[in-house]
């Protein structure tokens, strides 16, 4: 009887043991230690959907209906008093609208790495901190105004 106590005890001490091994490892030597720090506290938002008149010979022609993902610090997100959404979807806007460049008709030339960094460097200094890290395009198309019609 004292054998057989005696060997669960030492199964026992060998599992406990076992176990915090294991969990002592991976926490310094594990997969899961080579995190990406710079990924780990980014919250990603993403806008409403905003569609972009396109005026050409004095009426519209058709819009661009855009929709962005932007990133910002969770901590930085959780401190700021108003939300950098309607700064984001506002300069996405001006300079889709403004755009020379834009050729409505052939959205495939268009370079969206320069529309997505005029955003973000735009919001950061009306909101006077670096608060949006990276802005993503979701969707981006052009839809003539006999579709937008159409459509119910």
């Amino acid at each position: 009887m004292i054998k057989l106590l005696l060997t669960g005890l030492w199964v026992c001490i060998l599992t406990a043991g076992g176990s915090y091994a294991v969990a002592y490892w991976k926490e310094n030597h594990g997969v899961l230690s080579g995190k990406d720090e710079y990924l780990e506290g980014l919250q990603y938002q993403k806008t409403r959907a905003l569609s972009v008149p396109m005026v050409e010979n004095g009426s519209v022609q058709g819009y661009i209906v855009a929709r962005f993902v932007y990133t910002v610090e969770a901590r930085t997100m959780h401190q700021l008093s108003v939300p950098p959404d309607p700064f984001v979807v506002d300069e996405a806007f001006r300079r889709i609208y403004a755009d020379e460049r834009l050729d409505f008709r052939k959205l495939a030339r268009y370079d969206l790495s320069i529309l997505t960094a005029a955003i973000k460097q735009r919001v950061n200094e009306r909101m006077h901190a670096d608060v949006v890290q990276d802005v993503m395009v979701e969707d981006f198309n052009y839809v003539s105004r006999e579709e937008f019609q159409a459509k119910p």
